[in-house]
């Protein structure tokens, strides 16, 4: 049903986009929920979201501060170069309309960081805390450092030919050269001698990964196939999957507890909205 959020109609249209988008989330996150009460919750949340949305932008544009002109023009150009599937919607035709929209955008955002933008860096203690509770989310997985030699089998290569080329690559390495000399001059894929970095498993095909992680550091394959061709591969080294260092996560979860600190802000913030808002629908009166 339709509502009035301080006096302003908000057709019951954007309640009911707001719970298609949240169903999703939802029912993954609360499985074990009856899909009645599920449902239930969906319009129910869907419905708060709205009116806060509402809420917030009536608090901007009750400020009489101006948009900077500069700021506003600016963001009209980037939203007029956004394709529709960019932007999420239709734009409007209307350049008066598109710009009252691009102002209230920004008049919100201004608003949003007024009342977020005081937050202090995460204590030291803090971070090492978090850290700690959730040492499982930063996990790295096992790595490989890896480089190999590829004949390619395709339509300017047959099989034999492919074969007959990484068997003379195999006989220079059995006779002594070096591997990366070997890549530069005999691989499909020259440069670099044949390194492929450290990467995990999941990134190379499935028959190459399985040859390359069974290596020890400092082995060599003998010829083996692949879904592009023949490969002989060498392991350099091996890093095993374990927690990542504190140093080396502290932006990300420095990052992550500023974003806890801001989104409390906003909701005290929008919980004030609320409590001094007259919300009102066809069957009962909210205030």
């Amino acid at each position: 049903m339709p509502l009035l959020v301080n006096g302003e109609l908000v057709d019951d249209s954007l309640v009911r986009q707001e719970a298609t988008a949240l169903r999703p989330r939802m029912a993954e996150a609360m499985t074990d929920l009856d899909p009645i009460e599920l449902e239930m919750r969906v319009k129910e949340w869907a419905r708060e979201n709205v009116i806060e949305r509402v809420l917030l932008r009536q608090a901007a544009a009750a400020d009489p501060e101006p948009i900077d002109a500069d700021a506003l023009q600016r963001t009209l150009e980037q939203v007029r170069n956004q394709t529709p599937g960019q932007t999420g919607c239709v734009l409007p035709t209307r350049e008066d309309e598109l710009r009252q929209e691009v102002e209230t955008q920004l008049r919100v955002e201004r608003l949003v960081e007024r009342v977020t933008g005081k937050v202090t860096q995460p204590r030291h203690k803090d971070v090492v805390e978090y850290y700690k509770k959730h040492k499982d989310s930063y996990l790295t997985p096992e790595l490989v450092h890896a480089s190999h030699i590829v004949k390619n089998v395709d339509e300017n290569t047959d099989e034999a030919a492919a074969r007959a080329a990484i068997e003379a690559a195999e006989a220079e390495l059995t006779q002594g050269a070096d591997f990366s000399d070997v890549a530069d001059r005999r691989s499909d894929c020259p440069g670099r001698g044949g390194d492929l970095g450290w990467f995990p498993r999941g990134q190379m095909v499935e028959e190459f990964e399985n040859i390359v992680f069974a290596l020890a550091p400092g082995g060599t394959s003998a010829i083996f196939r692949s879904p592009f061709g023949f490969h002989i591969a060498r392991l350099h080294g091996r890093k095993p999957a374990g927690p990542q260092r504190l140093e080396d996560v502290r932006p990300l979860i420095e990052d992550t507890l500023l974003g806890e600190k801001r989104q409390r802000l906003l909701e005290q913030y929008l919980d004030k909205l609320r409590a001094k808002a007259t919300i009102e629908s066809p069957a009962k009166t909210e205030r």
